[in-house]
Order: C-alpha cells, then structure tokens, then sequence
C-alpha cells in the first residue's frame, strides 16, 4: 500500500488516495475494506480507467482490482464461468475461448475490466442484444464489514438487479458468474453509405443485421458503417502487417495525426472529415468474435454518450451533427443499438435503445460542446452512459429510471454509511441521509 497519484486512460481525470492498494486475493482485499471503513476512508474501485467521469476520484482508499484475474470455474455444459473482476475482457476472451465459449457481444474496446464495464453498463451494438452486464447471472459483492454476498435472481431480485450495475456504490464486487456462448465466428463489413440514406431508413439497418454501428463526421455526407454477422465460414486472422496497418497506423496514427491539425487549424476541419470518411471504409474480416468486436484505440479524446429511446434516432443524430458543424470538432459521432435489460441504473432498462457519442479530441474546448449536445439528448429523454461525460444529477436522473428507489433501498441496505461513495457518486445517486 502507498500514496501515489491515479490518471484515468485520457489523462483528464486524478486524485491521490491517501491509500492505494493491490490486494492479490478476497481475504486481504477484505482487510483492506474494513481496515479502511474503521479508519473513516471511502473506498473506491479503479478498473482500467477507461471511465471519462470522476467516478473513481477519492482521497480515502483507492483498490486496484488487477490482481483479482483468475477464472475460478468454468461450467461448459451449461455455459457458465466463474471469474475475479480484475479480469480485463481482452484477457478472458482468448482464455473463454480455450474452453469453446465467448461474450455473446462486446464494445469497440475491451481494455475495461469485468468489473468496470459491468459496473457502468458498457455496451456493443445489437438491437436484439443486451449490454455486457446483462450476462451476469451472480455476482459477489464485498461489504465495509469484509463480508461477501453472492446476488442472483434468486437469492435476492433486486440486489442483482441493482447489482448488475452499480457504479460501485453497493461495495466492491469481487466475483461474478458469467453466462456465455458457444464460440463464434463473425463476419464484418465496413463500407460508406449516403448519409442521407442511412437516416431515412434507420431503422431497416439497425435491424438488418445482428450488428450495426455508423460513424458520421459532422462535415461529410457519408457515413461509415460497420456491419457484423455471425458466419459458419472458418476464421480467417489478418496477416500481423495487415492488422498493424489497418488497426494501428491508419486508424491511430494516421487519424491522429490529422487530429492535430484540425485543432492547430480548425479551418481544415471539414477537409479531415472527408478524408477520414474515404480512409475509414470498404473493409471485410472474418475472425473469432472478440477479434471483429474490439479494435485498439490509441487517440486520447473526451466522450459524452447517451441512451435515447431508438424512435428517435434520426431525429437526435441530424441534431447532434449540426452541433458538430458550429462546434468544430475533428472527431466523428458513433451510433449504437442496444435491446432493453432490466438492471435497475442501466440506461437501457427497459426500453429499446439507440446510443449517440460524441468525442473531442484531446487539449481541444470540449465542455460547451458536450453541454450544447446534452441538451438535445435532454430533449429526448437521455440516460447518460455511466463512464462518459455528463452534467446530471440525482436530481435531474431520477424520474428517467422507472426503478430509481428500488435501486436507491439496495444501496441503502448495502452501505448505510456511505463508506463506497465519493463526490460522483453522491452527485449523480444521491447521499443517502
């Protein structure tokens, strides 16, 4: 345990815990909580930091889960594994996949640990799939007085419920078990379509396939769409060169690069938004299902995302792009779907779901830009991701989740005291008087 000064992924956000610890299994873990709740310190749990928000801040304890990486249990019949929540995704799918089963789906990254993306209900696309918590059939969460509770339908609805995703204010999960699939192996195709085209059928191809996704730039007339399909053709891996081109130079890079003259010179913005559009299109792989869902993502940028009911989306995206245009950024827009789950705090609780991000690159005006969006997705009744910039609060939160109080009743049964809360927490839940 030492003092030492944590920085998420973007470099945006900081804090010096007055504790910081590694603990390498559940027995000093527990000491380390309860240790910390006798000496009047809130803990918090950091992930890989791939959160934008101040949901890790604290200057009490900070736990650093990495350690807690193990697979305890794998029930192949039934498809179900137990794993620590240290676990990063990227670390459990090729072991997952050892024994014939994978995530039935995944984000654009999976640097984020089990914990973390569960946590702030990290998502893929598919409008007939739910986001990554949905698959947790238990999990086990550690008390301020070192014990362990294992959540499941069950044992306990509503703490499951409330469980699922939590931000960490119920106590520090440490374990979950995992419902999974048989392995898979997906086909994705990435190609330009007319803007204009994809708005006015939106719905056809968010239903068209078992995975869509777009980015539009704000300056161009072309979108860059992403479509997946589970295959019964073999896999077939991109060559290292290949991978390394495509994954790291041109859309890291190269992209990159380009970033930073839109933001030395704003004036060439819509030229890079052109540009971009032609550079990004017209790819195909076939590969295992964590290969085709995950790319890496090496440019440090600001992101707001919201969940808005998906009858909407055309509506909010011509929104949202226009805001692109007087704002200037570089970066694009993502468009997601996401079916409804019934997690209590999930921005996709009951109700179809279309997901809007909006990004800034690094060191550029982000905040005027961010609100000005958070408006429109006000409009449209918008649940902000848990992770990514926001400005709500409990008090403007509250009645966009139908099962707010149930959630607020588990968090009361499971840390009265406050000792998992920190200023986000408090902010955008509630304190709990």
């Amino acid at each position: 345990m030492t003092k030492n000064t944590w920085v998420n992924w973007a470099g945006q956000q900081r804090c010096t815990p007055a504790v910081v610890a590694a603990p390498r299994d559940v027995e000093e873990l527990a000491a380390i909580v309860t240790d910390a709740a006798a000496a009047g310190r809130t803990v918090r749990v950091a992930g890989s930091g791939h959160s934008f928000t101040d949901a890790v801040l604290t200057d009490g304890t900070l736990i650093d889960l990495s350690g807690l990486n193990k697979v305890l249990d794998v029930d192949v019949a039934n498809g179900r594994v137990r794993m620590e929540v240290g676990i990063s995704l990227h670390a459990a799918s090729p072991l997952l996949h050892a024994h014939g089963l994978a995530f039935p789906n995944l984000g654009d990254i999976d640097t984020q640990s089990l914990a973390g993306a569960t946590a702030t209900a990290t998502h893929g696309t598919g409008s007939r799939l739910r986001n990554i918590s949905a698959a947790l059939h238990s999990v086990e969460v550690l008390g301020a007085d070192g014990t362990r509770t294992e959540l499941n339908e069950q044992t306990d609805p509503d703490g499951w419920k409330a469980a699922r995703v939590s931000v960490g204010a119920l106590g520090v999960v440490t374990a979950a078990t995992v419902q999974l699939e048989p392995s898979f192996v997906l086909e994705c195709v990435e190609k330009p379509v007319p803007l204009a085209e994809l708005l006015d059928s939106i719905d056809e191809f968010a239903d068209g396939s078992a995975h869509f996704e777009f980015f539009a730039f704000p300056h161009s007339q072309t979108a860059m769409t992403k479509t997946i399909n589970r295959t019964s053709a073999p896999e077939k891996p991109r060559g290292k060169v290949s991978e390394w081109i495509n994954d790291i130079l041109v859309a890291n890079h190269v992209y990159d690069g380009m970033c930073r003259l839109g933001r030395r010179i704003p004036a060439t913005i819509p030229m890079i938004h052109r540009a971009a559009t032609l550079a990004g299109s017209n790819n195909r792989q076939v590969d295992r299902s964590y290969r085709v869902f995950s790319t890496p993502r090496l440019v440090k940028f600001n992101e707001m995302e919201y969940a808005i009911p998906r009858a909407h989306a055309a509506a909010a995206i011509r929104e949202i792009l226009e805001l692109g245009r007087q704002f200037g950024t570089p970066m694009p827009i993502e468009v997601r779907w996401v079916a409804p789950d019934d997690a209590f705090l999930s921005p996709a609780s009951g109700r179809e779901t279309c997901y809007i991000a909006v990004h800034q690159y690094q060191g550029m005006v982000w905040e005027p830009y961010f609100r000005a969006c958070e408006a429109v997705f006000d409009a449209y009744d918008g649940r902000p991701h848990w992770g990514k910039r926001h400005f709500q609060t409990a008090e403007t939160l509250r009645s966009r989740y139908p099962e707010w109080n149930r959630f607020t009743e588990v968090r009361r049964r499971f840390d009265p005291t406050g000792v998992f809360a920190n200023d986000y927490v408090n902010r955008v839940l509630g304190t709990l008087d």
